[in-house]
C-alpha cells in the first residue's frame, strides 16, 4: 500500500532551515540520491511495458473465458490453478500501476506524468474488468463446500487470502454493477484524487520572498525563528485558504460517492468498509478511540501545558506547537548520518533485520531531495514481490527526517520479508497492521539515540521531540479519525460549506490539542491539505493503532528481550495471512482486549513522566 506521510502528521524536530539559504542547507545534507525505476520498467516507450499490457489483457481474456460461471463448481485443486493463475494477472497489473504512480510522484506538476498516470489507470481499469467476476464468484460458493475444498494443499496456501475476500462477501453488488463501478472510477474517484494531488503540488508558498512547496512551507513552522513560524502559518493559512472552494468541493463529492455506495452495499457507518478492510472490528476500532480520546488531558493537553510554560508563557499559537525548544540545538544530519544511525539501530535489534535494510542503501530504492512538484510527505509503495519496495522522502536534515527515514525503511523491510515469503495476494498487511514495523523502526532509533546521549539537557529535548512524535501520531491521528467521522457522518445531511468544514475541524483540534494551543481563523483552512482524507478516508486511526500496538510490543521486549526478534520478525514475514488475534498471540498481546489499549497510552505517559522528572532535575541543578 502506499503510504504518505505529511509532515504534520510526523514529528518536527529542532533542526533549522533558513528559506534563503537552500543551496547551502542542500550542500550541508550530503550527497542525497533518487531512486531508478528500471528494475520496473526500463521506460515509458519500453517494448517490455508494452507486452505485459498486452499479455495482462490477453490472459484476463482467456482467465474469464474458463472460468466465467465455473468458479461455484471447482474442484479444490482446480480453484487453486485458477488462483495463481488470477494472481500472476493481478501482479503484472500491480507491477504496471507502480511504475505508472512511482514515475508521477516525481514530480506531479509535469502534465506528461499526469497524462501518462491515467493511461495506465485507464488500460488497467479495462483489462481487470475482466477479471471482476472471479472474486465476486468465489463469494458465492457455499461455506461447507469451500471448506471440503480448502483440504487440497494447494488451494490451503491461498486461505487466507481467499477468507479476506470472503470479508466482503454480504457487502458486494451483482456482477454488472461491480464493473459499472470498476470502470467509472477513473472518471471518479481517481479523477478527483489526481486533481486533488496535482493541486497541492502545484500550490507555491512565498515565504521571506522566496517561493516554495508544500513540503518546505511546513517545514518553516519547526523552524528556531518564532517570526519565520508565524509568517509561514500566515501564507499557509492563506494559500490554503483561496483555494478551499477547490478542496471543500473534492470533500463534499467523495464524501457523497461514498455515502451512495456505502448504501449500495449495505454498510452500518462511514468507516465500516475501511474496518473490514483492515480485518479489524468495529468495536475495536472504537475501543481505541474512545481510549485515546479519555487520555487526551493526561497526554496532549498535560504537554502543551508544559511546552508553553518553556516557551515562557500559559499558552503557544498553533504555529508552535511543533516548534524546537528555545534550548534546542541547530543540528543537522547529513544523509550519510542518517543512514548510519538508523541502520546502526536495526542492526543493533537484529542483523538479519539490518541486512535487509542495508539493501535500500545499496541500490536506487530511495528518493531522498526535496523537489518541485515531487509528491509531499514520505511514504513506502510495496510495488510487487517480484521486484521490491521504494521509498520517497523529502529529506531535510533534521531529527524528523531521521525518523521519517526510520519509519519508512520499517515499512520497506517489512514489505520485503512479506513479500519474499508470502508472494503477491498474500503478502499485503491491513493498515492497522501495516504500521507496526514503522514504528518499531522509529522506536529502535529512538532508545539508540537516547541510551547513547549523557547531557541531560540533551536529553530533555530529545525525549520532548519523542513525546511530540507519540502525540502527532496517536492523538492527531485520532482526532483526524473522528474529524473525518464528523464530516462523513454530517455531509449525508447535504452539502458542506467551507465553513462547516472548518468549524468541525476546529472545534476536534481544541478537544484534542487542549486549551494550551490557541488558534486563529487561518488554521480552519488547514484540514485541506491533509491527503488520507481524499486518499483513504479512514486511513488515518492505523497510525494510531500501529503506535498503541507498537508501544506494547515494545514493552514485551524490553521485559523478554532473549529470542524476542526472531518472533518480531516471522510476524512481519507472515504478511496478510495472520489477523491481528493470531499475530499477536505468541507475544502474550491481544489487541481486542481494552487494556491493550491503555498499555500503549501508559507509554507515552511514562515518557511525560520521565520528561517532567528530568526538567525538574535540570531547575534543581540550576
Amino acid at each position: 500500500m502506499q503510504d504518505y506521510r505529511i509532515n504534520d502528521t510526523r514529528r518536527s524536530g529542532a533542526i533549522p532551515h533558513s528559506p534563503d539559504s537552500s543551496g547551502d542547507r542542500a550542500e550541508a545534507l550530503g550527497d542525497l540520491p533518487g531512486w531508478q525505476l528500471d528494475d520496473l520498467y526500463p521506460g515509458r516507450e519500453s517494448q517490455v511495458l508494452k507486452d505485459d499490457l498486452q499479455s495482462a489483457e490477453a490472459d484476463a481474456k482467456a482467465l474469464h473465458k474458463r472460468y466465467a460461471g465455473r468458479v461455484v463448481d471447482l474442484t479444490g485443486p482446480e480453484l487453486a490453478e485458477a488462483i495463481a493463475t488470477y494472481e500472476a494477472i493481478d501482479e503484472r497489473l500491480g507491477r504496471i500501476m507502480s511504475y505508472a504512480y512511482l514515475s508521477y510522484a516525481e514530480n506531479m506538476s509535469d502534465s506528461a506524468n499526469g497524462r501518462f498516470l491515467q493511461a495506465m489507470q485507464e488500460r488497467v481499469t479495462a483489462i481487470s474488468a475482466d477479471l471482476i467476476f472471479f472474486t465476486l464468484e468465489i463469494n458465492r460458493i457455499d461455506d461447507d463446500a469451500l471448506k471440503r475444498r480448502l483440504q487440497d494443499k494447494g488451494l490451503a496456501r491461498y486461505a487466507p487470502w481467499i477468507r479476506d475476500v470472503r470479508a466482503f462477501k454480504d457487502h458486494q453488488l451483482s456482477d454488472e454493477a461491480e464493473k459499472l463501478l470498476h470502470e467509472k472510477s477513473v472518471v471518479g474517484r481517481s479523477a478527483w484524487v489526481r486533481l486533488f494531488d496535482e493541486t497541492m503540488a502545484s500550490l507555491q508558498f512565498v515565504i521571506r520572498g522566496r517561493e516554495m512547496g508544500s513540503a518546505e512551507a511546513f517545514n518553516c513552522l519547526s523552524e528556531p525563528d518564532a517570526d519565520l513560524r508565524r509568517e509561514a502559518a500566515a501564507c499557509i493559512g492563506k494559500v490554503l485558504g483561496d483555494n478551499l472552494r477547490l478542496f471543500t468541493h473534492i470533500t463534499n463529492t467523495l464524501a457523497k460517492e461514498k455515502q451512495i455506495e456505502d448504501g449500495w452495499r449495505h454498510y452500518a457507518k462511514p468507516w465500516s468498509s475501511r474496518n473490514v478492510a483492515n480485518q479489524v472490528e468495529d468495536e475495536v476500532v472504537d475501543a481505541l478511540t474512545e481510549a485515546v480520546q479519555s487520555n487526551y488531558d493526561r497526554l496532549s493537553h498535560r504537554y502543551y501545558r508544559m511546552k508553553a510554560r518553556w516557551m515562557g508563557g500559559e499558552t503557544i499559537p498553533y504555529w508552535d506547537r511543533n516548534a524546537p525548544l528555545p534550548d534546542a540545538e541547530d543540528r543537522v544530519f547529513t544523509w550519510p548520518q542518517a543512514r548510519d544511525i538508523v541502520l546502526s539501530a536495526y542492526n543493533g535489534f537484529s542483523p538479519d533485520l539490518g541486512a535487509v535494510g542495508q539493501r535500500f542503501f545499496d541500490n536506487p530504492w530511495i528518493d531522498v531531495p526535496v523537489r518541485p512538484g515531487k509528491a509531499p510527505g514520505a511514504f513506502a509503495h510495496p510495488t510487487v514481490p517480484s521486484a521490491h519496495p521504494y521509498l520517497l522522502l523529502n529529506y531535510q536534515g533534521k531529527t524528523r527526517d531521521v525518523m521519517t527515514l526510520a519509519h519508512e525503511l520499517g515499512h520497506g523491510v517489512h514489505q520485503v520479508l512479506a513479500g519474499e515469503r508470502q508472494g503477491h495476494l498474500l503478502s499485503d498487511t491491513p493498515l492497522t497492521l501495516a504500521e507496526t514495523a514503522s514504528v518499531f523502526g522509529e522506536m529502535l532509533t529512538f532508545q539508540s539515540l537516547l541510551d547513547s546521549e549523557t547531557d541531560p539537557a540533551r536529553r530533555r529535548i530529545m525525549l520532548a521531540d519523542k513525546v511530540e512524535d507519540m502525540l502527532n501520531t496517536v492523538v492527531r491521528q485520532i482526532a483526524f479519525f473522528e474529524f473525518e467521522r464528523r464530516v462523513h457522518t454530517t455531509r449525508q445531511e447535504g452539502e458542506l460549506s467551507s465553513d462547516q468544514i472548518g468549524e468541525i475541524w476546529m472545534t476536534v483540534q481544541r478537544e484534542s490539542l487542549g486549551p494550551a494551543v490557541t488558534f486563529d481563523d487561518a488554521y480552519g483552512a488547514y484540514w485541506s491539505y491533509i491527503p488520507h482524507f481524499v486518499h483513504s478516508p479512514f486511513y488515518v486511526y492505523a497510525y494510531a493503532f500501529g503506535d498503541c500496538l507498537v508501544n506494547s510490543l515494545y514493552a514485551v521486549y524490553q521485559q523478554e528481550p532473549d529470542g524476542f526478534a526472531p518472533r518480531y520478525l516471522e510476524m512481519l514475514a507472515a504478511g496478510g495471512t495472520l489477523r491481528h488475534k493470531d499475530l499477536l498471540a505468541p507475544f502474550g498481546l491481544d489487541a481486542s482486549e481494552p487494556k491493550f489499549w491503555n498499555k500503549g497510552l501508559d507509554m507515552i505517559a511514562g515518557f511525560i513522566d520521565q520528561l517532567e522528572a528530568e526538567d525538574a532535575a535540570l531547575k534543581a541543578a540550576g
